[in-house]
């Protein structure tokens, strides 16, 4: 990479050069953040109230799905969304009228039981590559001819989550439907919380006790769905998995009952969440991948507390 003057960077060069930003932008962030907040835009505000409620449902339904061994479930819905988006993008109609009705279905069909003849992981794999590799083909075969849908220019934000930019450019409406699909993954999810906890632990039992197991793996499904549908906004169809997995993670090393371990990970995921989004509109990096390294960290540090509890409490 050559500099100002022509010659080309080393390899120490370039690291003093990410140094120097990363310490020029700590430097900046308080004023930068206090701008965006007391500021009359209201940007940065709905990009936090989205961040939360995206990062309660996923982490809500990360527990499900994580103890069930689900987990790879929300990569592969996430590539079957993007190629939706992708569709609608070709289609210039708005993407969540394409995307959040082909996610339910797909969904559905993943988690409608055993009768299917391809199922699990390997299910989950076809849907998922095909989906990613259609929806690229797709936007690349569409996007000289399609300029009004800009897909060369939106695949980054939908496979990554949103810039810095463009999550700070939420509007009220976009919001409002942020916060109802979102209000009613959890309505859904504490109002049936007991039978949840039961399909997710032993599904013979359920049954057994009066539970219509096949009902709650559609209602699963569904919220699933659309919690999926709602985070490829923040963090993107590549990444969405880290913030389904790690809350529970995070939360599985420090508790062992249910409820703690669901309380754990809203906590630990609205955190990393709001950290994510307030440490890339300082830095100005990628919201998405800010919000997955905070909860990578998260994660270690779970570790770390475990371990170090491992050796006091025996």
């Amino acid at each position: 990479m050559p500099n100002q003057h022509g010659a080309s960077l080393t390899t120490w060069d370039s690291i003093r050069l990410v140094a120097s930003k990363l310490r020029e932008g700590f430097a900046g962030a308080p004023e930068k953040l206090r701008e965006l907040l007391t500021g009359q835009s209201n940007m940065l505000r709905f990009a936090l109230i989205a961040g939360v409620l995206i990062a309660l449902c996923a982490a809500l339904l990360g527990v499900t799905l994580v103890l069930k061994r689900y987990s790879l479930i929300g990569d592969g819905l996430s590539h079957v969304a993007f190629g939706a988006m992708t569709v609608a993008g070709v289609l210039s109609i708005a993407p969540m009228a394409v995307s959040l009705p082909v996610t339910i279905v797909i969904s559905v069909l993943l988690l409608r039981g055993d009768k299917a003849k391809l199922k699990g992981d390997s299910a989950i794999a076809m849907l998922s590559v095909s989906a990613l590799a259609i929806g690229y083909l797709l936007m690349n075969l569409f996007a000289p001819v399609s300029q009004s849908s800009n897909l060369s220019a939106d695949v980054c934000s939908v496979l990554f989550g949103s810039t810095q930019k463009s999550i700070l450019m939420l509007t009220a409406k976009d919001l409002l439907l942020c916060a109802i699909l979102a209000l009613v993954v959890i309505f859904v999810y504490s109002f049936f919380f007991n039978k949840i906890f039961s399909v997710t632990f032993d599904e013979t039992f359920a049954e057994a006790t009066g539970t219509h197991v096949k009902a709650f793996r559609v209602l699963l499904a569904v919220i699933i769905a659309i919690t999926i549908v709602l985070a490829i906004r923040l963090v993107g169809a590549l990444l969405i998995t880290a913030l389904i997995v790690f809350p529970t993670l995070c939360a599985l090393r420090l508790f062992k009952s249910f409820r703690g371990v669901v309380a754990c990970a809203v906590v630990i995921s609205v955190l990393c969440a709001v950290s994510g989004i307030l440490l890339g509109a300082a830095l100005g990096t990628p919201m998405g991948s800010t919000i997955v390294v905070v909860d990578l960290t998260a994660f270690l540090l779970c570790i770390l507390i475990d371990a170090v509890k491992g050796v006091f409490v025996k």
